[in-house]
């Protein structure tokens, strides 16, 4: 979809090229997602990173059926997004489609349900192009808004998801049970 090479995006001597993602990312996507839930809780994530990467691999073979997988892979600046065997070059990806539910609503949403840049390409305009690549792929299916969810301690991603125009609409809010009784007995 959009490669670069000219604005410093991704490592020296490398480009970054964003496209669909294909059933042969699903293991290098899946990946990279036990790696995004690993750092995820660090801000207070309950998901476990490698017990769920059978499921991961699932969400993510969904996703590239539905359409709903972009990736961003590092090339050298001669080359055409050529991929190595084991996807070593998938840097980044992002998951996302139509909302769906019981009830109507008054706007068609979308949802980013998951995005993650490998740490040596961040700052660089690939989890931008990640997240635009996702909202005009979410905007020609008709959706209205686009909906993400991020931690509430990871200032980092909050911070970025403002910066592209998010703003709090929901909020969600947690209690341990630890403490309270059981009067069962």
């Amino acid at each position: 979809m959009t490669p670069d090479g000219a604005d410093g995006d991704g490592r020296p001597g490398e480009r970054v090229v964003v496209d669909r993602g294909t059933i042969e990312d699903v293991d290098a996507t899946a990946e990279l997602w036990v790696d995004l839930a690993r750092d995820q809780r660090a801000h207070g994530s309950h998901l476990l990173a490698a017990p769920n990467r059978e499921s991961a691999g699932d969400a993510v073979a969904h996703a590239v059926v539905t359409g709903g997988l972009l990736v961003a892979r590092a090339t050298d600046r001669g080359g055409g997004g050529d991929r190595t065997a084991d996807g070593r070059d998938v840097v980044g990806f992002v998951t996302f489609g139509r909302e769906s539910g019981r009830y109507r609503q008054d706007v068609e949403r979308g949802s980013v349900y998951n995005l993650y840049v490998r740490e040596a390409y961040r700052d660089a305009g690939v989890g931008s192009r990640l997240l635009h690549g996702a909202e005009r792929a979410l905007a020609e299916t008709g959706a209205d808004l686009v909906s993400l969810e991020a931690m509430a301690g990871n200032l980092d991603a909050r911070r970025f998801y403002e910066r592209h125009g998010y703003h709090e609409h929901r909020v969600e809010m947690e209690k341990s049970l630890e403490a309270v009784g059981n009067d069962s007995d």
